[in-house]
């Protein structure tokens, strides 16, 4: 073999010497070309093992133990290692591109390459496929890589030096300027004081003699001395974000709370990431400290910098135009402007999919009647792939348990035909679906209620979402607090909630410094909106949410609501600051409302934005109970609520509207409240458990005829396990007997 390597060598130089020329083909087809100098060590050992012939060893001992040498000596070569771990990363190869990514890039190294190449294909490390002329790693490459990298880890460790494991997934040697060059980098130290912080770590870290040292460690010992040296602004910079060892456990072992499987798993820890690092790093500190304590709550704070709440959008000019994504999400099927059916519903499922990644909450699509008016003439085929399509677009990803909501918007009083075989669609997809991702917001200010109401109480009773409303509004009752009506796409920012309580609770009974403290409380929390629409817009323009900038030019066409919603306010001025529920009292919760509307008027001038209030459900409504009950005790003004949550718009019962006038306590107060609301105020028709389609029915139109706007609501029984739900039942499920009732 060694005389072999040698003529081929000799015969290359021949060439050389007479000028001709030879291809990165010609050597791919006589690899064994090409001599390094640098080898001759490789091959003294090659032909060590051809003249080993020990009697001592049996044939298949011989043969094993020089197979294992001829290994080790083809991975003496850290050009053999480097061409393995480029086969091993990159794949499959042609020769031209693994020389190239190889460094041999000039053609007198052509020889060289082939020469290596050789070796590892006779060692059965590389295997070369013919038909593709391509190159890739076998098996036992990857073996002899995974034990020459362990081999490098342990004789790193076993030398006695420190070395750190770092969050890129490698061990390096110890180096104290690398801690310099963090400092200085990461948290703006001054060089000076950079080595001197780096200087006292160090002598921590060898005076403890840790055994495994992490590139974690580090950081908390450098925070530590930052501290003890009273540089508080300096550690914040410098804090990692993450969870404990423990949290994470937990997360895993209590999988009850992931329901969108290990993609929800990774959103939920992401999202804590980026929580803290809203609450430490981008949020003023007294707004955040005023989250903290439960003097107001936001909602949704892993990406309350990066997405919009809620959006308003017409899908009719995107599906007819045709998205464009630019390079984003490039494993996602490009949407052509459509024209036929089968493609207009097939974009429909995507940009719904689409636009829910784009929004916390909820997006409200309009233009879906007018979308479809051309295809009147096949209602039964738009009822199915309309069906399917709502289907498929439901299974996008979440943000948090409760999902991105999705409402469809129909203004009856248009195309009754669509809009009937767009509500059956609804109907057939909440059959199939437990709980719909999916709603409907009927807008009845051109259109009667008693054309659609027998279909709408049919879905309501099989646990569908509905929500009536005129002009834009959200499911949640929070109204486009836009002023440009003809704008394509309006956007709210609606996350940020006020703990009326407690505000209460610090007043001291005083009904004018309760409105006071509502007022300072208001300026910081909408200037921290303020900057979140600017983040978000930044990120936006920057191709995170490819829809909103690609398509819409929202930055330049839009318009932007800052919504700040206002919680238990009936147990402030009733319970708390102690005024009777009568006319007095309710005058005074009045003015509680205007004093937040001036304000916010006022402050939305100042940052030349629109500002609303508003009255809606939120998350913040139990949290803040539970806060102020530990904070204060289980007091009248707790023990007087209903549940374990303050009051969040107004609640009336269907069995009672019968009943009912315009001049009636909770009518009457419900449309005073919304008026006097500049962002819509949340009124909930409960629905008893047992009603049937008929009562359902009545109530609805009885309830439209009193209010402008209101959310039917009624508890459905669903299988946590199966998620059966077509009839109702409260012990355990009568299909699966599962007890686990949601």
């Amino acid at each position: 073999m060694f005389r072999n390597d040698l003529d081929t060598s000799l015969i290359y130089s021949l060439v050389k010497k007479k000028n001709m020329k030879m291809s990165d083909e010609d050597l791919e087809l006589d690899i064994d070309v090409g001599l390094d100098e640098d080898d001759d060590d490789d091959l003294e050992l090659e032909s060590d093992l051809d003249s080993d012939s020990s009697p001592k060893r049996s044939g298949i001992l011989q043969s094993t133990s020089k197979r294992v040498r001829m290994i080790f000596s083809v991975m003496a070569s850290p050009n053999r290692i480097d061409i393995l771990r480029i086969l091993n990363s990159k794949g499959p190869l042609t020769y031209s591109e693994l020389k190239s990514l190889a460094g041999f890039k000039s053609k007198k190294e052509s020889g060289k390459f082939a020469y290596h190449l050789r070796k590892l294909l006779r060692q059965s490390l590389v295997a070369l496929n013919k038909s593709e002329r391509r190159y890739t790693i076998t098996n036992l490459g990857k073996l002899v890589l995974s034990l020459a990298r362990q081999i490098e880890e342990r004789s790193i460790i076993e030398s006695g030096k420190m070395y750190v494991r770092t969050s890129h997934q490698s061990i390096e040697e110890f180096n104290s300027h690398k801690i310099i060059q963090s400092l200085v980098r990461e948290g703006s130290l001054p060089l000076e004081l950079a080595q001197k912080i780096t200087e006292e770590v160090e002598n921590r870290i060898y005076k403890y003699q840790t055994t495994y040292l992490t590139g974690s460690l580090i950081r908390e010992m450098v925070n530590s001395v930052l501290l003890e040296h009273g540089h508080e602004e300096y550690r914040n910079k410098l804090a990692r974000l993450g969870l404990p060892v423990y949290d994470v456990q937990e997360m895993i072992s209590n999988l009850d709370n992931v329901d969108n499987g290990a993609e929800g798993l990774l959103f939920n820890t992401g999202q804590k990431v980026f929580a803290e690092h809203l609450l430490t790093n981008i949020l003023p500190k007294d707004v955040a400290d005023s989250h903290l304590s439960g003097d107001l709550h936001i909602t949704n704070p892993g990406i309350w910098s990066m997405i919009p709440d809620t959006i308003f959008v017409n899908v009719k000019e995107l599906i007819e135009d045709g998205i464009n994504l630019g390079g984003k999400y490039l494993d996602v099927s490009r949407i052509p402007a459509s024209k036929q059916l089968d493609e207009i519903t097939s974009s429909l499922s995507i940009v719904i999919a689409l636009l829910s990644k784009e929004a916390s909450q909820e997006v409200v699509i309009d233009g879906l009647v007018q979308l479809f008016t051309k295809h009147s003439k096949s209602l039964p085929e738009l009822e199915q792939k309309l069906t399917d399509a709502f289907a498929t677009a439901s299974t996008t990803a979440k943000y948090n348990k409760t999902s991105t909501k999705v409402s469809i918007r129909l203004q009856l009083g248009t195309d009754t035909k669509i809009i009937n075989s767009i509500i059956n669609a609804y109907k057939n997809y909440t059959k199939i679906t437990p709980i719909p991702k999916i709603g409907l917001i009927i807008d009845a200010e051109k259109g009667k209620i008693t054309d659609v109401s027998e279909s709408i109480a049919e879905i309501i009773s099989i646990g569908g979402h509905v929500m009536f409303a005129k002009g834009q509004t959200s499911s949640s009752g929070v109204t486009n607090g836009s002023t440009k009506i003809t704008a394509p796409l309006s956007i709210n920012l609606e996350s940020v909630s006020i703990n009326l309580p407690r505000l209460a609770f610090e007043s001291n009974k005083d009904e004018t410094y309760f409105r006071a403290r509502l007022a300072l409380l208001m300026k910081p929390a909408l200037a921290s909106m303020a900057l979140r629409k600017k983040e978000i817009s930044d990120l936006t323009r920057r191709g995170l949410n490819p829809i909103l900038a690609k398509n819409t030019q929202y930055m330049q066409r839009s318009s932007v609501s800052l919504v700040v919603n206002l919680v238990g306010l009936k147990e402030s001025v009733f319970n708390i600051l102690g005024f009777q529920d009568n006319k007095e009292g309710r005058d005074i919760l009045h003015k509680v409302i205007e004093t937040a509307v001036d304000v916010g008027a006022k402050k939305g001038k100042e940052l030349g934005d629109t500002v609303a209030i508003c009255m809606t459900e939120t998350e913040a409504s139990i949290r803040f109970a539970t806060l102020d009950g530990e904070k204060y005790g289980k007091n009248s003004a707790l023990n007087s609520m209903e549940g374990d949550s303050y009051s969040q718009g107004i609640v009336i019962n269907a069995s009672e509207i019968a009943n009912l006038t315009n001049k009636s306590e909770p009518i009457a107060e419900a449309n005073k409240l919304s008026k006097i609301l500049s962002g819509g105020l949340l009124v909930t028709l409960q629905i008893d458990s047992d009603a049937k389609v008929a009562d359902i029915k009545k109530a609805l139109e009885k309830t439209s005829s009193l209010t402008t706007s209101f959310k039917p609501v009624r508890k459905i029984a669903i299988c946590g396990e199966c998620g059966f739900k077509d009839e109702p039942f409260e012990d355990k499920c009568p299909k699966c007997k599962s007890p686990y009732v949601v």
